[in-house]
């Protein structure tokens, strides 16, 4: 590898990273190595830059990414066991398409089963916009993120005395379910077992779990009460990566490991599937170290189904799922394609106590509106304490975009996919033919406003390039009416107040005779020009 193809792969995750040369000095020959880190070296750097653009965009390269990192190995390792020496090694999936380990294949019966009824089962997902992630588990105590384990390099003996200094309050799920029916949100995703192996449920295929170690009790069941309570929709995180189970890495070489540790992870499903009633989402999370193929994925979805026929499963148990799961980034799939993106509040899935990057009302609300534009939905995460209470500025942050949805939510939830240009000042959604305009940066007075005619009066919100006409204009807030003005060029709202008249962001609404389309780049062309000096 070139220097700086070594750096990126170190900085992409440094012990994995040479724990995979191990495994290919084992098996292939040092050119093909190289020319697969070369490679994948090379991927990276593009996903860093947004340069894949394809169904799944890679996200910005950090800490908490690196779920994703893994992920690409899996998928990398799968390549690598029956790759010629030589051969390119990364290609990224075609998009729709059913693939398996050999490439690419005919749409199972479950896949053509899930495409069948995916419009009704999802009617209710793309309504609710807005849902709630929920990390937690033992590496809340330890309180440095939820990758501690790993990353801090902790043995499992030494981790496993977690489960015993684990002992959350009771319920203390009722909180996190008030909290996001404050906040807006209309569903809610627990990590039932992350990657450390700890089931938070009272399973009876492994003795690590939360009802027989320091809670004493089922987790799962306290938090889907508390859901139904609050009347919002259940969903399940499960990682398919198990740094506990003694089969969860040799099941990648040893056959009679994989089967077992298969049939685990199958069983362990079927317990989550069975047991608590009807479960809205399923959220799967890292494949490492197996293949769709070896995880027998298709089995396991069928059976996900079969168990909860209308359920909604995500894209990353190796399958494309009925949505795609951008991560920590904001990137609408291909048109026609269910995609959530997924965000911490702060920097950190799990609890830790350090981490001070929390993202602002602001932000939230503008990422929401993002999300919402591009038919998309937000998945936000909350990193509770270990004994279950939420950070303050969690529970400071949420309330303040709950009460800015109790107003503005008529431009989020059930809003369509639109097609705009982009906007330095403001975002926007739309429903049918109206129009939202997401003004996060409010014009009050300018002194242009004193030298241009245009800007006349003093507080205009300028909205070039949109081709349907306006037929009526409000702050979504108030309902207050707002004057405009429109030529071929841009729509004009006038006569608005010197101060925002909404925080963090004030939403205009602007019926229009057609779909609301903003597009610059036709309206360009046609501008009146004159000459190369000043008119």
């Amino acid at each position: 590898m070139r220097a700086s193809e070594e750096v990126l792969v170190a900085r992409a995750g440094g012990g994995a990273v040479r724990g995979w040369y191990s495994l290919f000095d084992e098996k292939l020959d040092t050119d093909f190595y190289l020319n697969f880190w070369r490679e994948f070296a090379c991927a990276m750097r593009n996903a860093s830059r947004g340069g894949f653009g394809d169904e799944e965009t890679a996200m910005d390269w950090n800490a908490s990414t690196r779920r994703t990192f893994l992920k690409g190995l899996g998928a990398a390792g799968a390549l690598a066991a029956g790759a010629p020496h030589g051969s390119a090694m990364l290609r990224e999936p075609k998009t729709g398409a059913a693939t398996d380990a050999a490439g690419d294949a005919p749409e199972s019966a479950i896949a053509e089963k899930m495409a069948a009824t995916r419009a009704k089962r999802m009617a209710w997902w793309h309504e609710a916009k807005f849902g709630m992630f929920i990390h937690w588990g033992l590496y809340s105590v330890i309180g440095q993120h939820e990758w501690a384990k790993e990353v801090e390099g902790v043995p499992i003996p030494q981790y496993e005395i977690l489960a015993k200094h684990f002992n959350p309050k009771p319920n203390a799920a009722r909180e996190w379910a008030s909290l996001a029916r404050r906040a807006g949100q209309k569903y809610m995703v627990m990590t039932t077992k992350h990657h450390e192996g700890f089931c938070q449920w009272d399973t009876k295929l492994t003795d690590y779990n939360a009802a027989q170690q320091g809670p004493g009790r089922d987790l799962v069941r306290e938090f889907v009460e508390a859901a139904r309570g609050e009347g919002l929709r259940v969903g399940f995180y499960y990682s398919l990566m198990d740094w506990h189970h003694p089969d969860g890495a040799r099941c990648k070489t040893d056959e009679a490991a994989r089967k077992r540790f298969v049939e685990y992870t199958h069983g362990l499903i079927r317990e989550l599937l069975t047991n608590y009633g009807k479960i809205d989402v399923l959220w799967y999370d890292v494949d490492w170290p197996l293949s769709a193929k070896e995880w027998e994925s298709e089995r396991m979805n069928q059976m996900v189904f079969d168990l909860q026929p209308e359920i909604i499963v995500n894209n990353r148990n190796g399958l494309d799922g009925d949505f795609s799961t951008p991560e920590q980034n904001i990137e609408a799939a291909a048109e026609g394609r269910a995609w959530e993106t997924c965000m911490t509040l702060n920097d950190s899935w799990g609890f830790n106590r350090g981490d001070d990057s929390w993202k602002t009302p602001k932000v939230i609300a503008a990422n929401l509106a993002e999300c919402a534009r591009g038919g998309g939905n937000y998945l936000l995460n909350i990193g509770p304490k270990p004994d279950g209470s939420v950070p303050d500025e969690s529970v400071r942050v949420l309330g303040t975009v709950g009460k800015w949805l109790d107003a503005n939510g008529r431009s989020i939830y059930g809003a369509e996919r639109g097609h705009f240009s982009w906007n330095s000042n403001a975002g926007y959604t739309r429903r049918g033919n109206t129009l939202y305009i997401h003004q996060q940066y409010w014009p009050g007075h300018t002194p242009a406003a004193e030298w241009l005619s245009f800007y006349q009066p003093e507080v205009v919100v300028a909205i070039g390039g949109l081709n349907a006409k306006a037929l009526s204009a409000r702050l979504l807030k108030t309902g207050e009416k707002v004057e405009f003005t429109q030529d071929e060029f841009a729509l004009r709202l006038t006569g608005l107040p010197r101060e925002a008249p909404d925080d963090p962001i004030t939403v205009i609404e602007v019926e229009c005779d057609s779909d609301p389309v903003i597009d610059h780049d036709a309206k360009r062309p046609l501008w009146p020009r004159y000459k190369a000096g000043i008119s």
